[in-house]
């Protein structure tokens, strides 16, 4: 069985604290006591520190997808880079992931995780402010915008790890599911309109300037989870462990269960790919069609959407398809809607037409990606949940600039649609690990028994401690 992740004995501060999900009391029970109101299990958004931490994500995501237009931008637009020079950004804009995201883990598992995600907003929000400052004093130059790109992946890479290790503390197990669909619906929404919205900053007040509203996103943010309330505490010391070992801890346990391998590779292989076409994707519209920014923040706003609406539509998906069938059909429907949309890539009305598709990849790309978040945090044991999660963001993101840096070569010796090509072709192949794994026939949602999945032995499962 998995561990309950909300509970620590021996906490003193827990009891001040009642768990998330703790239901409601009548009066007048015997005794002169409360009486337990059956059933009675406030809605996620009533739980004041999951609603922090929800509002916290929601403000930093909306700034995030007005730099995901504006920093690429700022080097095709301000600083002219060729198609090799904007890949190199995208690869440094994931680079923290390949070089740190397995230390990282082992860190964030010594260390007050809250903590970390607040320490790792202030720094994004420094890096990102300094780029509008150098524009303003005429000193911006491609060299820092990889070096603000590298730092801010590195703070990424610790905040995400730190942040799904932490997330399992604010609510009750068999509500993972609820509280990963509730994030993930509302940062679709907040990014539906940041990219159309980022294209008009851009517009208006030029692309250096527009990333000063994602540096104060991150301000906001950090002020919201310093509001939560919730206990938490430094894990106890473990003595004599070693960073090496705990390590390979965290890859013997997610390269040793067959379902989080399979999800991993998965991940891995989608992401690989994808990044092969992103990279050269603004390339291609602004710089090859000489889209305006906001044609060009039009196709992150449908892909939002789409995956808003994915959101939605996740658990009633799985529950009339099964867990498993449903995320390979995820994931091989969302490949090729995106192969389909690259003819119509085009300087007219096909646009429209690339938009609308790559928007309904989102929505089919959901399922996978929600159930497994969910999959993944019930597998886990508390204590593993940071290398757990840093093992999955070495190997997932880490794969990006890899995939970038193809991306880049492609585009500068072949053409950025010829990269475009090669990565929604590869991403056909990401179904693989999942069609070869307990999962293919798989029927239960996350927040079951691991033990339910086919194939999987109870030795295989962490034991409850």
């Amino acid at each position: 069985m998995t561990i309950s992740p909300a509970v620590h004995a021996g906490d003193a501060a827990e009891a001040a604290h009642p768990p998330a999900d703790a239901t409601d009391a009548e009066p007048g029970a015997p005794g002169g006591g409360a009486r337990p109101r059956p059933h009675a299990r406030p809605r996620l958004l009533r739980i004041a520190d999951f609603r922090r931490l929800w509002i916290g994500d929601t403000v930093s995501q909306a700034g995030t997808a007005v730099t995901l237009l504006a920093l690429p931008l700022v080097a095709i637009g301000t600083l002219g880079a060729s198609a090799f020079e904007a890949g190199l950004l995208v690869m440094c804009e994931y680079l923290g992931f390949l070089l740190l995201g397995l230390p990282a883990g082992a860190w964030v598992d010594r260390m007050r995780r809250r903590r970390v995600m607040i320490v790792g907003d202030l720094g994004r929000a420094a890096l990102l402010a300094s780029v509008p400052a150098a524009a303003l004093l005429d000193v911006l130059t491609l060299p820092q915008l990889y070096a603000v790109a590298f730092g801010v992946s590195v703070c990424t890479a610790f905040f995400d790890i730190a942040y799904q290790s932490h997330l399992p503390r604010l609510v009750d197990e068999d509500r993972l599911v609820e509280a990963n669909v509730a994030l993930e619906a509302t940062r679709t929404v907040t990014a539906a309109g940041g990219p159309g919205a980022g294209g008009a900053l851009v517009g208006v007040l030029t692309a250096p300037v527009a990333i000063v509203v994602d540096a104060a996103s991150f301000v906001v943010s950090a002020l919201f989870l310093s509001r939560i309330r919730r206990p938490d505490p430094a894990p106890e010391p473990r003595p004599g462990a070693r960073l090496r070992g705990e390590i390979a801890e965290g890859l013997r346990f997610v390269f040793g269960h067959p379902t989080l391998r399979a999800l991993t590779l998965t991940s891995a292989i989608s992401n690989l790919c994808g990044t092969i076409g992103a990279s050269m994707l603004l390339v291609l519209l602004a710089g090859e069609l000489g889209m305006s920014p906001f044609l060009c923040g039009l196709v992150f706003t449908a892909e939002a959407l789409g995956g808003f609406l994915g959101s939605l539509l996740t658990l009633r998906i799985a529950a009339r398809f099964g867990q498993g069938r449903a995320m390979a059909a995820s994931v091989i429907t969302s490949g090729l809607l995106w192969l389909l949309a690259l003819p119509f890539f085009q300087d007219d009305w096909r646009f429209a037409v690339a938009v609308a598709l790559q928007g309904l990849g989102w929505t089919a790309f959901m399922t996978f990606r929600i159930t497994s978040v969910a999959l993944r945090q019930q597998l886990c044991p508390e204590p593993l949940l940071g290398r757990m999660t840093a093992t999955f963001r070495f190997v997932v993101w880490g794969a990006m600039p890899l995939g970038a840096l193809v991306g880049a070569l492609l585009g500068q010796h072949f053409g950025a649609r010829t990269a475009l090509w090669t990565g929604a072709v590869g991403e056909l192949l990401a179904v693989i690990p999942l069609l070869v794994s307990p999962l293919r026939s798989a029927r239960e949602l996350p927040g079951t028994s691991p033990r339910e999945l086919p194939g999987e032995s109870p030795r295989e499962v962490p034991a409850e401690s």
